[in-house]
């Protein structure tokens, strides 16, 4: 079965917005989400350029979902 779905997982360095695939060898980072997101299409794009998708386990034209990881919540004294 050909996977429609490219999974990343993003979280917030020191600096800068990470994003890592984790379907794909891919990283790549921004220092804001709309760079983020910019750089991770085209990281992807880029890698799976000229290659065979269905090799990869992937069907044509495959949508990414990103799982943002957030800072931890503070939690309310009582």
């Amino acid at each position: 079965m050909m996977r429609k779905i490219i999974q990343v997982h993003v979280f917030k360095g020191e600096t800068h917005y990470v994003a890592e695939c984790l379907d794909l060898p891919v990283v790549t980072q921004g220092k804001t989400l709309d760079e983020l997101a910019a750089n991770l299409q085209e990281a992807i794009s880029l890698h799976l350029e000229g290659g065979d998708l269905s090799a990869l386990g992937l069907a044509d034209e495959p949508s990414v979902l990103a799982s943002i990881e957030l800072e931890p919540l503070a939690h309310a004294k009582t």
